[in-house]
């Protein structure tokens, strides 16, 4: 069985009482850990155009903050204070081979709603002041000490900084407070505030965060899915029009007929399940993802594939899969980076076998021609390459 990173607690525990629920210490969460990435290599990555990155400074006791946003520059490092700074790396997953390993341990949680690796390297002293988070995050203790105060629901109405780039909470009194260590980790939800400081130089920590839409973006998404295939010619209309007492009264019918235009979209079967499958595996960052063999034919891959040692999921790819009846057998949806192709019965432990591995090897596809020419595919929209 699996290990979980989930110390004496067992998953159906950690489920049922701390997720989205309450905080969780847990020592020793991963033992012997070994961080995956140096601060060398970190500085490295916040210096790449297409790297997501934060270089945060407390300038004095008072709060007072200041943010660049990368990419950075070596002069950036260089001019840094002796403490009090942080610099925090999003989705290292997508560029660094280790990570997706280090995610891996959190599958636990459906992987269609982890969204990325963010690392933070801190001096003494560095943090980026009290805050909450609208998803769950898992932070672990990659080197270094770090002390962890937290507690407190909050929300967008809750006072906040003056002039602060960051979102930080006003007033804020934590109710506990814990020292973590290389291999301890903190489960915080949703809305919990939390402030995070370095006590000691070399201070890694790793957060593995999750895909949270807001009610909004879901009803903006699905709209935009549903609408990009309707004729403008589809309209509005009311054949059992009666005359009204008042020209400018909006009757109850004309309510109703508006519930049933959305409603016939919501309850068309496969609408939802089809959006939602490619909505939650969008690629975290659309703009950069691969397509390597575009220009090239499926045979032409698949040539190349079988000089290959291995096929590897390219980092950022993300995958999931839908049973399309209720007994779970005749039919499936993959979907891969927010696309959709319905999948035959015979390849369904493939596609199972794709989610759960980064790489596929020679003796997966040996004498499965199908299984070549799906994966072939995988590789002309960028989603494995072949290595």
């Amino acid at each position: 069985m699996k290990q979980l990173p989930l110390g004496d607690i067992s998953l159906e525990i950690f489920l049922r009482d701390y997720w989205q629920k309450k905080p969780l210490l847990i020592r020793n969460a991963i033992a012997n850990f070994k961080p995956i990435i140096s601060a060398d290599e970190l500085a490295g990555l916040a210096c790449e155009e297409e790297v997501e990155s934060r270089l945060i400074i407390q300038k004095n006791a008072d709060s007072n903050w200041a943010m660049k946003n990368g990419p950075l520059q070596d002069e950036d490092f260089a001019n840094l204070p002796d403490s009090h700074w942080t610099l925090l790396v999003q989705a290292v997953d997508h560029w660094h081979p280790d990570a997706q390993a280090l995610l891996k341990m959190f599958d636990f949680i459906p992987q269609w709603r982890i969204d990325d690796l963010m690392v933070s390297y801190a001096s003494q002293g560095g943090g980026v002041g009290p805050h909450y988070d609208n998803y769950d995050v898992f932070l672990l203790q990659a080197t270094g000490s770090r002390e962890w105060q937290y507690g407190g629901l909050f929300d967008e109405h809750s006072p906040k900084q003056e002039n602060s780039e960051l979102m930080l909470l006003a007033d804020w009194a934590p109710e506990h407070t814990v020292i973590l260590h290389p291999g301890d980790l903190l489960y915080i939800p949703p809305k919990v505030g939390h402030c995070g400081t370095a006590i000691s130089d070399d201070c890694t920590t790793y957060s593995i965060g999750f895909r949270a839409p807001s009610h909004a973006d879901v009803l903006l998404n699905f709209s935009d899915f549903i609408a990009q295939d309707l004729s403008s010619e589809l309209r509005y209309q009311d054949p059992d029009l009666a005359r009204q007492k008042h020209s400018g009264h909006i009757s109850s019918q004309a309510i109703d007929q508006v519930k049933q235009i959305l409603r016939q979209y919501i309850d068309h079967p496969g609408a939802i399940e089809q959006w939602f499958g490619c909505y939650m595996t969008e690629h975290k960052y659309t703009e950069q993802q691969q397509e390597l063999y575009l220009d090239n034919s499926v045979e032409e891959i698949i040539e190349a594939m079988q000089q290959a040692e291995k096929i590897c999921k390219i980092p950022g790819t993300r995958l999931a899969f839908q049973y399309t009846d209720a007994d779970q057998g005749d039919g499936m949806l993959l979907f891969v980076n927010g696309m959709c192709c319905q999948i035959t019965r015979q390849q369904q432990d493939f596609i199972i076998q794709l989610t759960e591995s980064e790489q596929v090897l020679q003796s997966d596809l040996l004498d499965q021609p199908e299984r070549l020419k799906l994966l072939a595919n995988l590789i002309k929209i960028g989603a494995y390459e072949i290595n």
